[in-house]
């Protein structure tokens, strides 16, 4: 698509989390700035509450340190130089976290999984670290738009398991890249067409876990609006068990020309 042609677009967010039916604290966490179409979550890990110190660190770090950046760009930006300032506010929220584990000794080993997306008309630039996950939901079909930073998919991927085999294995958390665990963390971006009435789904794997890819398929297609939708699927997520935290956000693309919107962040 030419860009200079691209349809002009607005984008809805909503946001949510839950602590789901296991757990007794929230280590996931959302943050929003419809403002310059800016969606952040993360899920954290670590002991006591480190894993929520992470997850709250990492996004509105990112959600201050890049929401400014992209306040203070001109609109004739380019995406190599969004990218760069995501990986640069990525890189600091790292340090940040993995010099607040180091000189606190309650929160050793905190760290956290981190998506990141930056709405730009007629595209999105995504980033992420770790296992939790973006999908697009286009014209009926869910497709799943990150690939996991885990054990798990590093086995799928040298055909040790399938697919199937890893919904069933007991490893699902161990992931392979995280925020604030090492010194340095690479940050994967990706950008991806975005076409009116597209809408895109990050959430954590409290989401993903209890719901395959055809059950999360099913809410959307019979929700009309994020706001619906986003509580649907995380009742969804209990009602399969809700073993763990569970973060949504929903953003949906907008043919007509208008002022973002977004509802967030939504806690119980």
């Amino acid at each position: 698509m030419d860009r200079a042609r691209a349809p002009l677009m607005n984008f809805e967010f909503y946001a949510v989390t839950d602590r789901g039916r296991a757990r007794s604290n929230n280590e996931d966490s959302v943050a929003v700035d419809d403002g310059v179409a800016l969606a952040v979550l993360a899920d954290g890990m670590g002991g006591y509450n480190a894993g929520e110190v992470a997850s709250g660190m990492a996004t509105a770090f990112v959600r201050s340190e890049l929401g400014r950046w992209l306040a203070d760009a001109a609109p004739e930006v380019s995406d190599h130089d969004v990218r760069r300032a995501m990986d640069i506010c990525v890189d600091n929220a790292n340090r940040a976290i993995f010099n607040a584990a180091n000189a606190n000794p309650q929160y050793g080993g905190m760290g956290t999984t981190l998506v990141v997306a930056v709405f730009r008309s007629n595209r999105v630039l995504l980033g992420h670290i770790g296992d939790s996950r973006a999908y697009r939901w286009r014209d009926g079909q869910l497709v799943q738009i990150t690939r996991d930073h885990s054990l798990l998919q590093e086995q799928i991927d040298a055909g040790l398991i399938s697919p199937e085999q890893a919904a069933l294995s007991h490893n699902k958390n161990l992931v392979t890249r995280a925020v604030g665990v090492e010194d340095v963390v690479l940050l994967e971006t990706h950008m991806h067409a975005v076409l009116p009435d597209d809408w895109f789904l990050m959430c954590s794997d409290g989401l993903s876990d209890m719901l395959d890819d055809d059950s999360v398929a099913e809410v959307l297609r019979t929700h009309g609006n994020v706001v619906d939708a986003a509580h649907a699927l995380v009742d969804a997520a209990n009602e399969a068990g809700g073993r763990d935290n569970i973060a949504v956000i929903l953003v949906a693309a907008r043919g007509a020309p208008a002022a973002s919107r977004s509802w967030w962040p939504f806690r119980r």
